[in-house]
Parts: C-alpha cells; sequence; structure tokens
C-alpha cells in the first residue's frame, strides 16, 4: 500500500478509535492476545526466516537477540495486551475542574494523541506493545520496522488484525508499512498531515536520524549506557548478583548495564570476585589503570568505553574514590536511561537518587527493571530519556494528551 494512503487511512480511522469505549477497547485487546498465541505457529516460521537472514548478514549476537522470538516471548506479548486490558483508560479522564468568578467551568480532560507512527529495529516484540498502547488509548498506530524483523512484523500484525476483525473493530487500528527503502522512511518522517507524533526505537543511528530528519513531533527513545555503581560500603554477595543481572540475562537491551563504576575501596575485594563471576559468561571486561593493577587480566579502558553502549559482553570498570566522583562520572558518560547505586549507607542512597540526571534511579536493585509491563503499565512504547511531555517508559498516560472543556450559560467577554 503506498505510504499517503497508509496515512490517510490512519488518520480516519483515528477518529473512529477516539470514540470507542473501554469496553470494546479491552475486548479488542484480548481477542488480539488470544489470536497471537493462535497464530504461535505461523509467527515463529516467519521468525525463523527473519533470523536466518540475519545470521548470513553477520548480525552480532545483541540484535539476533532482539530479533528471536519463542514460545516464551510470544507468551509475554499477549500477556502484555491482557494486562493493559486490564489496566484504567485514561482517555476521557477529567483531571480538574474549577469554576471562574464569571461563572464559567474550565475543565482539562484526556484525549487520544491520533496517529502515532513508530519506527523501530529488529524488534518484533515492539510491534505487538505498540499496537496494545495505542489502541487503548484511542490511537491509530504507523509502524515501520526495520527489513531484519519483516517477516515477524507481518505475522504479528496479520494475527492482530484478525482479532480485532472478530470483534467487528476495525483492522486498520494498526497499520504496517512493508517497503523497506530508506525514502519511505523519510517521507513518513515528514508526514506532519498525517502523523501526530514519531517515536523512534532503535539504536543510536536510528535515533538520531529520526530526530535530526523529522518535521513530525519526536519522543526520542534513547540509548542505554547504564551504570552500576559499587559503593564501599555494599553487600558484594549482592552488587555480584545484581550485576550479573543487569550485564548478562539479556544483553541486546537498552536498560542492560554497560558501564560500572567501583569505590576505590571496595575494588581490591570486589573487582577479582566479579572477574570470577562473568568469567562464565565470557564477558570481557575494559578496567582502567586501577582497576587493571588489581586484575591484570582485565583489557585497557579508553575514554570511548566510559561511553559506549556494547550491547554486547562487554563492561567497563571505572574505579572512583567517593560518591561524588562516581556521580559526576555517571552524569558525564551516561545517555539518561538508567543508573543504579549498591550501597548500605542510607546518605549515599539519597545523595545518588537526588543528583543522578536520568530517566530511572535505583538503589540496590538491577537496571533491568526500567520496563513498562515490569513498572505495571502491561507494555510500553519506549524508554524516554528526554525531558519533555514524558520521561521514562511511556505508557498510557504517556500516549495521551489534553484538551481544555468549558461549560457556560450564556456568557460574554466584556
Amino acid at each position: 500500500m503506498e505510504l499517503h494512503e497508509i496515512g490517510r487511512q490512519a488518520r480516519e480511522v483515528s477518529r473512529l478509535l477516539g470514540k470507542l469505549g473501554k469496553t470494546e477497547k479491552d475486548m479488542g485487546l484480548k481477542a488480539a492476545a488470544n489470536a497471537l498465541l493462535e497464530g504461535e505457529a505461523a509467527i515463529l516460521e516467519a521468525n525463523k526466516i527473519d533470523m536466518e537472514n540475519g545470521r548470513s548478514r553477520g548480525m552480532n549476537q545483541g540484535l539476533l537477540d532482539r530479533l528471536e522470538l519463542n514460545h516464551n516471548r510470544i507468551q509475554a506479548m499477549a500477556e502484555g495486551l491482557f494486562q493493559i486490558a486490564d489496566l484504567d483508560d485514561p482517555v476521557g479522564e477529567v483531571e480538574s475542574m474549577k469554576e471562574r468568578p464569571n461563572g464559567l467551568l474550565i475543565g482539562k480532560k484526556r484525549v487520544p494523541l491520533g496517529v502515532i507512527g513508530i519506527i523501530y529495529e529488529a524488534r518484533p516484540n515492539v510491534t505487538a506493545d505498540a499496537f496494545g498502547l495505542c489502541f487503548k488509548t484511542g490511537n491509530a498506530v504507523i509502524l515501520k520496522g526495520g527489513s531484519d524483523a519483516l517477516h515477524s512484523n507481518m505475522a504479528i500484525v496479520d494475527c492482530l488484525r484478525k482479532g480485532l476483525e472478530k470483534n467487528h473493530l476495525p483492522k486498520e487500528a494498526i497499520l504496517l508499512v512493508t517497503d523497506t527503502d530508506r525514502e519511505t522512511t523519510k517521507q513518513l518522517m515528514k508526514m506532519n498531515q498525517y502523523v501526530d507524533v514519531l517515536i523512534p526505537r532503535g539504536g543510536a543511528g536510528l535515533i538520531r536520524t529520526v530526530v535530526e530528519n523529522s518535521t513530525v513531533p519526536v519522543i526520542e527513545t534513547g540509548t542505554g549506557n547504564c551504570h552500576i555503581y559499587v559503593d564501599e560500603s555494599a553487600d558484594f554477595s549482592m552488587a555480584l548478583d545484581i550485576v550479573e543481572n543487569a550485564k548478562t540475562q539479556r544483553i541486546g537491551v537498552c536498560n542492560a548495564c554497560e558501564s560500572l563504576v567501583v569505590h576505590e575501596n571496595a575494588a581490591a575485594k570486589f573487582l577479582p570476585m566479579l572477574k570470577e563471576r562473568l568469567d562464565k559468561y565470557q564477558v570481557e571486561i575494559r578496567g582502567d589503570e586501577a582497576a587493571r593493577s588489581i586484575v591484570p587480566e582485565f583489557s585497557k579502558a579508553s575514554k570511548e568505553d566510559w561511553g559506549t553502549e556494547y550491547l554486547d559482553y562487554i563492561l567497563s570498570v571505572k574505579t572512583v574514590s567517593s560518591v561524588e566522583e562516581a556521580i559526576s562520572h555517571i552524569n558525564c558518560y551516561n545517555t539518561g536511561h538508567s543508573e543504579s547505586i549498591i550501597t548500605s549507607n542510607y546518605f549515599n542512597a539519597q545523595k545518588f537518587l537526588n543528583e543522578i540526571d536520568a530517566a530511572a534511579v535505583y538503589v540496590n536493585a538491577s537496571t533491568r527493571f526500567t520496563d513498562g509491563f515490569e513498572f505495571g503499565f502491561g507494555a510500553e512504547i519506549g524508554i524516554s530519556t528526554q525531558k519533555l511531555h514524558a520521561r521514562g517508559p511511556m505508557g498510557l498516560k504517556e500516549l495521551t494528551t489534553t484538551k481544555y472543556i468549558i461549560y457556560g450559560n450564556g456568557q460574554i467577554r466584556k
């Protein structure tokens, strides 16, 4: 389908979706979730094609991990839709209603954004998450996935649309751009007459391209150079468990730990333990001079390592002399995503929470929790690292806007 026809359909159906009630939307979401479960075999077969193509093109392990679907991941996609159906619907909420001296009642009502465009890379789970959140909030969604996941995305969209049709709901609520040409992507970035907001999800290059070229307003979802700071008062057993989880559970996600900061008073004991723990995953640890004097097997870190999102079995290690130095280092090199401190010192924990500039800041927990599902949103449209409109995991409320509603009884302005 030609791109402008996709845009026209999305704009048209968005007006219908904005009028749907919670019951209709929830029934549609549950039907779509069931259709995903019923279509598992077809989705996995399509994903198999994408995985084979990815391997033949030399796709790295982190991206292959993002691309791969299996029974558990399809179950999780469906569960995300079921959870979204169970959440409160923000559309129609009146946030305030105040009476002016002239008798006017002025309120603020939450409404859909309209048409949301999402440009993303090899993450087929985004297809279901984006549909669910947009549908619940009465928005039409135009999806432009990467060529690497085309077969998977097509299979998922086919299932979702079948679920909608079973409930006599418009299948055009979700529209997939199947043309993988870069010019088509650039056209989507300039379709102001149809698209109300664009959300890029992917690597730094994709996000930068969308931000620099789009004339449609953009919500920027950033890359994740996430840090964990091991304070001198840290429980080492807890710290090792958290670092292991944050670094190795899934290497190809934006909330994985890429950089470790360690207090110099903890380094001599902690770093050899860290090497032993991460050796079983064959993690390459790149340390500064102080870290390498303790564990000579560490690779030598360069300045570029402090700001790199590896999406691989690589971890940088920086030693510091104080919590203040740790905060300064992290604020210098982080991407505003997720940062964590492991400490038994209450004052250091509070200082870290107050002074770290990021969308999510943790005390004694893994950065891997920065996720809409884990935060109780059912799913998320992305992790916003900007500060306007939305920050952190974007759930239902972040996909709506407000309009003023005014009740009068004949007032005129004098």
